[in-house]
């Protein structure tokens, strides 16, 4: 229901935008599929109005002029609804073009990639990309292989609730779900939904790679009230992010790796341009510490020494 909304005032927008005369009602209804397929005439004005509203809500300027006749007519014109020149400096023009390199999903690979085409095309300055110059052999990416991502993005966009099959990691069956989602985090390469888990009536966390089969989305609106988007990442976290059991000794490259100086517990300067720290160390701290490439070296313990060069060696052969 929420894509054929998109889509029917999507419609409207472009027949409005796309006229050089004003549209009466009649002629709007028969030139948009949706308004033909209203039931009766009082359904078509109800939609209709909250439509030009939600249009207008958007940012749209919608006229509304009278013809000789006395019939009311809408369009919205393309100098009224024209955008300002968009001007980006070198920064602004390499963080956008970083943040498009990061989605490996196809929906949002499309988006992020035509997105940028156009700013590029409409005079963004091509700004050297520092962090490529330094990082050739790694490159910022969110990658998405579960099925389930998409369908629960859409959710979670339009607060549906909706219902997946859940295999815990000490469960032999998947189990029945009814969740109201509220967010999806990325957490050490693994997605996971957060939400309000209503036969439990308890919020919960799921990592996608457990959910089994395909999410179905139902009617009706949330029961719970949504928490702030702060608090529903620092959940996640704390869920999927096990409690460290003991402390990790590193180099770190100076001035880089500043997420894991904020989990540091000490630090002391080494000199050559490398510090020294120690912090927590816990499940999947490996997976993380790879990311940094060249810029951590791991002292001790040695068995995580040994999981950060085996997943380097795995990445290195790909």
């Amino acid at each position: 229901m929420a894509i054929a909304k998109a889509e029917r005032l999507m419609n409207l927008a472009l027949c409005l935008l796309g006229t050089r005369r004003p549209l009466s009602k009649r002629e709007l209804r028969e030139s948009i599929e949706a308004y033909l397929e209203a039931g009766s005439e009082d359904s078509f004005n109800r939609m209709f109005e909250r439509d030009k509203d939600d249009l207008r809500e958007l940012g749209l300027v919608i006229e509304t002029v009278e013809n000789l006749d006395g019939e009311t007519g809408y369009l919205a014109r393309r100098d009224s609804n024209r955008l300002p020149a968009i001007t980006l400096d070198a920064e602004e023009a390499a963080a956008l073009g970083l943040a498009a390199k990061v989605w490996q999903q196809a929906r949002l690979a499309g988006a992020a990639s035509g997105a940028l085409q156009k700013l590029r095309a409409a005079g963004m300055p091509e700004a050297e990309d520092s962090y490529e110059a330094h990082h050739s052999a790694l490159e910022p990416r969110i990658p998405v292989h579960e099925a389930a991502f998409e369908p629960l993005m859409l959710a979670c966009r339009d607060r549906r609730p909706v219902v997946f099959d859940y295999r815990k990691a000490n469960a032999a069956k998947p189990e029945q779900r009814q969740v109201e989602p509220w967010t999806l985090e990325c957490w050490r390469g693994h997605w996971y939904l957060a939400g309000w888990d209503r036969e439990r009536r308890a919020e919960r966390v799921f990592r996608l790679s457990r959910i089994t089969g395909k999410v179905r989305s139902r009617t009706g609106g949330f029961t719970a009230p949504v928490p702030d988007v702060v608090t529903v990442r620092e959940t996640v976290e704390s869920w999927a992010g096990e409690t460290a059991t003991r402390s990790a000794l590193i180099r770190l490259r100076s001035d880089c790796g500043y997420p894991l100086r904020a989990r540091a517990v000490s630090s002391r300067e080494l000199g050559d341009g490398w510090d020294e720290l120690e912090i927590p160390y816990g499940h999947g701290l490996d997976a993380w510490l790879v990311e940094f490439g060249p810029d951590v070296v791991v002292l001790e313990p040695a068995d995580l020494r040994a999981d950060v060069v085996d997943r380097l060696r795995a990445v290195a052969k790909v």
